[in-house]
C-alpha cells in the first residue's frame, strides 16, 4: 500500500494557524495556480485525514475531493461529508488503518491533517511526499513536522517553482517500513 502525502505549507514550516486557519495558503496568488493537486488527487484511491482537519475541510466548497472516499480517523462521531461524498470514521495505528483498507482494495491513499500526517511517518507509512512552501512566514502555528524518534531519510525527487514565488519539492522515503 503507497501512502503520500501532499501539503501546503508557510516557508516557516506550519500548515495552518493556531485557529486551524489556512487562509496563507493562498500568498502570491499560488491558491489560483495549478500546482499539481488534480493530478495528483487523480492518482490516490482515497483519502486519510484526521478529524480537526476534516472539520476544517467540511465547511469548504466545492468539497476539494471529489468522489474519492474519506477517512477520518477520530473516536467520536463524524459528520456526514457533503451529498454525494463517501466519508467513514476509522481508529487505530496507521499498520491498522492501512492494513483495513487494503483489504477493501486501497492502493493508494493520501495522509492529511498534522497529527495524522506526523503519525504515519514516525510509523514509517508514508512513501511520497509533496511539500509546496507557500511565499509567506506567519510566525506560528500547527508544525507540519512532529517530533520524531529517529531520522526519517528523503530522496528528492525534484523541485519546481511557480510565479506566485510558491517552490514545491518532491520526495521519496526511503526507509525500511517504506516498503511494507
Amino acid at each position: 500500500m503507497k501512502a503520500s502525502i501532499f501539503v501546503g505549507v508557510s516557508v516557516d514550516g506550519f500548515i495552518a494557524r493556531s485557529n486551524d486557519s489556512f487562509d496563507f495558503l493562498s500568498a502570491g496568488g499560488g491558491e489560483t495556480e495549478p500546482h499539481g493537486f488534480t493530478e495528483f488527487l487523480a492518482t490516490v484511491d482515497a483519502l486519510v485525514m484526521g478529524r480537526r482537519t476534516f472539520d476544517v475541510v467540511l465547511g469548504l466548497s466545492p468539497w476539494p475531493y471529489g468522489e474519492k472516499p474519506v477517512f477520518v480517523l477520530s473516536n467520536r462521531p463524524v459528520p456526514p461529508g457533503p451529498e454525494g461524498t463517501i466519508v467513514e470514521r476509522m481508529s487505530g495505528t496507521p499498520e491498522e488503518i492501512l492494513a483495513e483498507l487494503e483489504s477493501r482494495g486501497v492502493h493508494h491513499v493520501y495522509v492529511d491533517g498534522g497529527a495524522t500526517i506526523q503519525a504515519f511517518l514516525r510509523a514509517g507509512r508514508i512513501q511520497h511526499l509533496t511539500i509546496s512552501r507557500v511565499p509567506v512566514l506567519i510566525g506560528s502555528g500547527i508544525s507540519l513536522f512532529g517530533e520524531l524518534t529517529a531520522d526519517i531519510l528523503l530522496r528528492h525527487v525534484g523541485t519546481r517553482t511557480f510565479p506566485s514565488g510558491l517552490v514545491q519539492s518532491e520526495y521519496a522515503i526511503d526507509t525500511p517500513a517504506a516498503g511494507r
